[in-house]
């Protein structure tokens, strides 16, 4: 029985020393994968010194995306900025509930929602200047408007923990008392927030927190 005969070798193949190898074909992204890379490189972006005004041009521009691409997941720039503070909201308020299930005292939620809050935006440098309304200068009114509501919610949840607190403690005026609290407080929390963003992230906003916290918090 005659053995089978082996193929003959194919031609070897030779590449063209000077030919540069082809790029990898991009991954399409996955549905809503593009949004989401589209607000966190308008984030990133609005770290860097002179980012109070972002171009959609820019912006395309960092992603390897057409203009075009982009209003394809946001009808404005407004819209995008609207994202990003979606996500400040939804990320703080469930951190705030977070804290007042968890918390009995209201003097340590009170503590805790506004070291939470200047911790977030120490950790998100790019959030910041939008929540303190660097960021929405030349954009629509009506998403500074939505970060005034946003601070509003957070004087107004820490009012309730520290009504409980002065209740707790006998006073004799605990609502006029936990009322000038949660404004000194809120100043507290966007002071130290503006100063992070206009001092080029360098000032952070819990620097020395607890001792300013212990002074204002009984």
């Amino acid at each position: 029985m005659s053995e089978t005969p082996e193929a003959p070798p194919g031609p070897e193949l030779v590449s063209e020393p000077d030919t540069p190898p082809a790029p990898p074909a991009r991954k399409r992204p996955r549905p809503g994968e593009r949004r989401v890379q589209i607000l966190q490189t308008l984030a990133a972006m609005l770290e860097q010194p002179g980012a109070e005004r972002i171009t959609t041009a820019a912006l395309a521009a960092r992603l390897e995306v057409s203009e075009a691409a982009l209003y394809r997941h946001f009808a404005s720039k407004a819209q995008m900025f609207e994202g990003l503070i979606e996500f400040i909201e939804s990320s703080v308020f469930a951190l705030v509930n977070q804290i007042t299930e968890r918390e009995a005292s209201g003097a340590v939620q009170a503590q805790r929602i506004v070291a939470m809050v200047l911790q977030f935006g120490e950790k998100n440098p790019g959030m910041t200047r939008v929540m303190v309304g660097d960021a929405l200068v030349f954009e629509n009114e009506r998403l500074s408007q939505r970060m005034n509501q946003f601070f509003d919610r957070v004087e107004s949840q820490l009012r309730q923990s520290l009504r409980a607190a002065a209740e707790a403690a006998a006073s004799s005026t605990p609502t006029v008392e936990a009322n000038a609290i949660a404004s000194a407080l809120t100043s507290l929390t966007v002071g130290r927030l503006q100063r992070y963003a206009r001092s080029g992230f360098r000032r952070l906003p819990t620097e020395h927190l607890d001792l300013a916290l212990q002074r204002l918090v009984a």
